[in-house]
């Protein structure tokens, strides 16, 4: 009994939340927000006040299939949610790893732990992160871990050399370069 009446709270939640969504969708005009300053938020990554977007997904909105003014304005957009040229440069430049996960939209890469055959006993893991629609140098960021093999056989987090990220998002900041160079010519 008592899980039929949760069920029904549930369903008059559900259709109470659907509702307002449906009233909300139906106003006349738009709300006009307060505009703030132009300068951008320090340690922000290049997020401006709030207000200043049109969309809660940028500026021209969310565009699964490319097309439009924003594709022409940004080239490297294409039809997923982040920079395609970043995109593919670090599918390209983390290739050899095997992946977990890529998501094209949230502009996320997770790779499966990888062992060079070249070191035994020592394996690496890699997750990149497009940040944005613009080909730019803060447009990615990568977190780089290691572990290394004790006698026993256990994997045990090592430290890993403060500037492998940074190589890793300079190479795939090149990659990303050549990828435009090439779509232009």
């Amino acid at each position: 009994m008592a899980a039929l009446d949760l069920k029904r709270r549930l369903a008059a939640v559900l259709v109470a939340v659907s509702a307002a969504g449906l009233l909300g969708a139906c106003a006349s005009e738009p709300t006009e927000y307060p505009q703030t300053s132009n300068r951008k938020l320090s340690g922000n990554r290049g997020n401006t006040y709030p207000g200043e977007n049109t969309s809660i997904f940028g500026p021209g909105g969310l565009n699964f299939f490319g097309g439009g003014d924003s594709a022409a304005a940004d080239p490297g957009g294409g039809g997923i949610g982040v920079n395609s040229y970043l995109w593919r440069a670090s599918l390209d430049t983390i290739s050899f790893m095997p992946l977990v996960s890529a998501d094209p939209f949230g502009g996320v890469i997770i790779t499966d732990w990888y062992a060079p055959p070249e070191s035994r006993g020592e394996r690496f893991k890699v997750n990149l992160y497009i940040l944005g629609r613009e080909l730019r140098a803060d447009g990615v960021r990568a977190a780089v871990f290691r572990q290394q093999q004790d006698v026993t056989g256990n994997w045990i987090d090592a430290e890993i050399r403060p500037d492998t990220a940074i190589d890793l998002e300079d190479a795939i900041l090149t990659r990303a370069r050549q990828l435009r160079i090439a779509s232009v010519q």
